[in-house]
């Protein structure tokens, strides 16, 4: 799918916090501090509709942090912000994914007792059997549970996974756990879905997969916000990238004009000051030290754990 010229996003030039013309997301003076740490201080952004945003930054630049506080997980220290125009600062989550605003986890939140189709219908809204008196009562629930089987049924097959309904979702690849999150977020015909690093984890394989569900969903006439480390794939499928550094939004704009924006080498290349991230070679320089960060991570993590 082509990608959406810059001039029907914005007027002017790419800036942070640049004004959108048909914003589906407004946030303004948005911070959080844990402990004398500030992890986001966003003075100004806002997440163009209809078309693919790519969020990016060096870890710990407060990108999930900002995905938390946006969809309800985490409650802001300061600030406001909009989705479709409402107020949202301080609706819980759930509210908030009712809305039509739902996201994705970087680890993934299957339900791994319960099975795949099971999963699927947690994710469809206005169930009548929820509620404990009409549940008594099957002809208030049937129909509707029946059109929402249908409809995942429907979305399984879609991504492959109509032959998995009846396994548990503990059975899954890394990369099958994304696919199902990603088609139960689909059960709430959300207007804007929030993928939080949808490729970490996955097999090759199963990449290029992913990243077709994600260009659909802009055919379909949603909106997408996505986390990614993977330079190739913010070239391949974001329309516009906004890019954070120590919580704060450093640059926006669209992907070939990011990659040679000054304050993104300064501030998410850090040493690599002198890589070209237009280039094949230069993606794989940094994703090669950001998996090597991760990993060390990964570790340091683990060796936490393991002294408890």
């Amino acid at each position: 799918m082509p990608k959406t010229p810059v001039h029907e996003l914005i007027d002017g030039e790419p800036a942070p916090g640049v004004a959108k013309r048909n914003p589906i997301i407004v946030a303004d003076k948005v911070s959080r501090k844990f402990g004398g740490l500030t992890a986001v201080d966003v003075d100004h952004v806002e997440i163009p509709s209809g078309v693919i945003t790519a969020l990016i930054g060096p870890n710990g630049a407060g990108k999930t942090t900002f995905f938390n506080l946006l969809t309800g997980f985490d409650q802001p220290n300061t600030g406001s912000w909009t989705f479709q125009g409402k107020d949202l600062a301080g609706v819980p989550a759930y509210r908030v994914a009712r809305r039509g605003m739902v996201r994705t986890f970087q680890l993934t939140k299957a339900l791994g007792l319960m099975t795949v189709l099971d999963n699927m219908l947690l994710g469809a809204t206005q169930q009548p059997g929820e509620n404990m008196f009409r549940a008594l009562v099957r002809p208030f629930w049937r129909a509707r549970e029946s059109e929402i089987t249908d409809k995942a049924l429907v979305l399984l097959e879609k991504f492959k996974l109509d032959a998995k309904q009846d396994d548990y979702a503990a059975s899954l690849s890394g990369g099958q756990r994304k696919l199902l999150e990603m088609a139960r977020a689909l059960m709430s015909d959300p207007k804007l879905v929030m993928l939080d690093e949808p490729m970490a984890g996955v097999n090759p394989a199963l990449t290029q997969s992913l990243l077709h569900h994600i260009m659909d969903l802009k055919e379909l006439g949603m909106s997408v916000l996505f986390v990614e480390h993977d330079m190739h794939v913010v070239q391949e499928i974001a329309d516009w990238v906004i890019v954070m550094a120590e919580g704060r939004v450093v640059a926006e704009g669209p992907p070939s004009t990011v990659m040679s924006d000054k304050a993104v080498i300064d501030a998410y290349l850090g040493a690599h000051h002198d890589t070209d991230l237009g280039t094949l070679d230069g993606q794989q320089e940094i994703a090669k030290d950001m998996d090597s960060e991760l990993v060390k991570q990964d570790i340091a993590e683990q060796a936490a754990n393991d002294g408890k």
